[in-house]
């Protein structure tokens, strides 16, 4: 199904802003995603066209929503150009949107995040799937609930590479399935409640809780610093980053540094 995007939408800058781990590329241009229980191939024809491997149906009811279709990304784009190195950065990720991800498996996602690349990042995520999740196709699985996380022996889960992060996603995944309405709670409160409520679980501090708000909530003013948001800051606002410009849209801000600032020195 062939769909013509307008808007600033880039499947390789997407796939490459750390804000996903399971959207990667196939072959050239074309990428697969799993996501909700479904497995989604992407192609870019380039101008603006996409072909996608769902139907109209599927598209409306899940991936419309998940590339944040209705959100302006090029106008936000515009708020970075009032200063010069925000201005490149923007100009070097046009495409970048934010997904909306699922908030449970953004929260184990970053968990796992601390102290590994993204590859590694990936790898466990990967293995984590297949070790608990439902199988979508040839050695391909979702991602796991709560409950099927909880029903695998440590033993096994430890084999997925999650290190000391097994514990903490352990206790996630219990006080997930034992409060059924747990995210539905958490996602009616204010962006600073959220925080605070995000921090008390196991192992996730600042940077962690920052990500999951941003990325799995959807929370769009969330900043989320890592070490190269640290770099980037300190090379170029010394005297502090005013993120009251670029409210309500810091974390878009964020992805911009993030992938531009991180693929310039590599």
């Amino acid at each position: 199904m062939e769909k013509i995007f307008k808007d600033d939408f880039n499947l390789n800058v997407i796939a490459n802003s750390g804000q996903c781990f399971r959207f990667n590329e196939v072959e050239k241009d074309t990428y697969r995603i799993i996501a909700f229980g479904k497995v989604l191939t992407v192609k870019d024809l380039g101008k603006g066209r996409v072909d996608l491997s769902c139907s109209e149906k599927e598209f409306k009811e899940i991936w419309y929503d998940y590339f944040d279709l209705d959100t302006n990304y090029a106008k936000i784009r515009k708020m970075a150009e009032d200063n010069a190195f925000l201005k490149e950065c923007a100009d070097n990720s046009v495409g970048m949107r934010i997904l909306n991800q699922d908030k449970w498996e953004m929260t184990v996602s970053f968990i796992i995040s601390q102290r590994k690349s993204i590859p590694a990042i990936k790898t466990s995520i990967e293995r984590l799937s297949k070790v608990c999740g439902d199988k979508l196709g040839d050695d391909l699985y979702a991602f796991p609930t709560p409950k099927q996380i909880l029903s695998v022996p440590a033993g096994k889960l430890a084999e997925c590479g999650l290190g000391y992060r097994l514990d903490y996603i352990k206790n996630a995944a219990d006080l997930f399935f034992s409060n059924k309405d747990e995210f539905e709670r958490l996602d009616k409160l204010n962006d600073d409640d959220l925080l605070l409520e995000l921090k008390k679980m196991q192992g996730v501090g600042d940077k962690v809780a920052s990500c999951i708000a941003l990325f799995g909530f959807h929370r769009l003013n969330f900043f989320p610093k890592d070490v190269w948001i640290y770099r980037a800051l300190d090379e170029h606002f010394p005297e502090g980053f005013d993120h009251a410009k670029y409210d309500p849209y810091n974390g878009v801000i964020q992805q911009y540094i993030f992938y531009a600032y991180r693929n310039s020195h590599k």
